[in-house]
């Protein structure tokens, strides 16, 4: 079976975590959809600058830093329902 293969960003995760900000309230704070915040997390969607810029502000971070990527290998996603349905 063949693996997806996607990027994500583990200091935007980490930095979150160790705030102490909700990932809801960080989204409020730049002003998206929590929705949307966390897929940037999760590596499914991209940022553009000017939001990586405000998140970097929101979590006082340098954004180079905070949005380094890191590839990661997950199992595609009809294997995912397949297991979900289980």
């Amino acid at each position: 079976m063949k693996l997806d293969e996607r990027s994500i960003y583990p200091n935007l995760k980490l930095t979150i975590y160790k705030t102490g900000i909700r990932q809801n309230r960080l989204a409020k704070m730049v002003g998206i959809h929590e929705a949307y915040l966390s897929r940037i997390v999760n590596g499914s969607r991209e940022p553009g600058d000017a939001l990586r810029q405000a998140i970097a502000n929101a979590l006082h971070s340098e954004v180079d830093w905070l949005f380094e990527r890191e590839k990661v290998m997950s199992f595609p996603a009809l294997i995912r329902e397949d297991r979900a349905a289980s």
